[in-house]
């Protein structure tokens, strides 16, 4: 049974922090809203699956965003807008993403990444946050592609240990 009440409270909580990750990786407000609609329809169709032993439902949310707004990416592949370009573009009053930092579990994954090595946290957040491929970040940041493989993987289980403490 489909409680919609509840439903509708995750969205009131969650949705400003899903939509800043949609943002974040579209770039693009219009499409965010799309993804936005998109993540909640399929949390509705979907939540049967959603294990709370597994993670959190913003958690679980927030990677959904991150997975449909990364499939979006790669079914338009545009050239990714650098920071200046986004700066310009995006509205200067209290955003959704502006919001989202202020959290306790934003916060620590900060904390977490500033532990890389600078190389390593460029890259991971290249990857997150543009949908980047391998070979991509590889061309991008002038390194072997094997080496690029390492540092995502060996960072992903620093971060991983870091936000486990």
């Amino acid at each position: 049974m489909r409680d919609r009440v509840a439903f509708e409270t995750l969205y009131r909580r969650t949705s400003p922090r899903i939509f800043a990750i949609c943002i974040k990786v579209l770039r693009d407000r219009s499409e965010a809203e799309d993804t936005l609609q998109d993540v909640y329809v399929t949390a509705w169709n979907q939540a049967a699956t959603f294990n709370p032993q597994l993670s959190s439902a913003i958690t679980w949310l927030g990677t959904i965003a991150r997975n449909r707004a990364i499939d979006r990416i790669r079914r338009r592949r545009t050239v990714s807008l650098d920071e200046t370009t986004v700066e310009e573009i995006v509205d200067e009053s209290p955003t959704p993403a502006a919001l989202a930092q202020l959290s306790q579990e934003r916060q620590r994954l900060e904390l977490c990444l500033q532990a890389l090595p600078e190389t390593q946290r460029k890259a991971i957040r290249e990857a997150f946050f543009t949908g980047s491929s391998y070979a991509e970040l590889a061309a991008r940041m002038s390194v072997p592609l094997g080496t690029m493989k390492s540092w995502i993987r060996r960072s992903l289980m620093q971060l991983k240990t870091c936000l486990e403490r």
